[in-house]
């Protein structure tokens, strides 16, 4: 039996901080979720002001970030019509989305874990995950 480490609540709890001292830093009002190795929901803020239609959104760049071991930016890139995965949105019952603020977060090489933000622009959504991601500090 493998043993995998995942993200615990208490990590996910500083990558939400994170996240929402950026998105105060620059006044967007975000959804910030996390999830485990599994792409299971850790943990989810809504901050006041954020728009509830992207709840699920966050929840499920995390969940592709995860499952994909990508960047969701990254991913949205090979998702175009002509591109290599192009129709990938419509798989995992819908899960998938192919647009900026879901990162990947990685410890000792491996994926345990992952952010997703929804709520601004692309490009807000991208600095708010970044932010998060780097707010991860892995326990052991």
């Amino acid at each position: 039996m493998r043993n995998q480490p995942s993200v615990s609540l208490d990590e996910a709890r500083e990558i939400i901080a994170g996240g929402e001292k950026k998105a105060r830093e620059i006044g967007q009002p975000a959804n910030i979720a996390v999830v485990d190795a599994g792409g299971n929901l850790v943990a989810h803020a809504r901050m006041d002001g954020a728009w509830l239609g992207s709840v699920d959104i966050s929840i499920n760049k995390a969940f592709t970030s995860r499952a994909f071991d990508i960047a969701t930016a990254d991913l949205a890139e090979n998702a175009q019509p002509g591109a290599q995965f192009f129709g990938i949105h419509a798989s995992n019952h819908g899960r998938v989305m192919i647009f900026a603020g879901g990162l990947p977060l990685n410890h000792e090489g491996a994926v345990v874990g992952a952010v997703g933000v929804s709520g601004g622009t692309g490009e807000q959504d991208q600095a708010i995950a970044e932010a998060a991601a780097a707010a991860f500090r892995p326990a052991g």
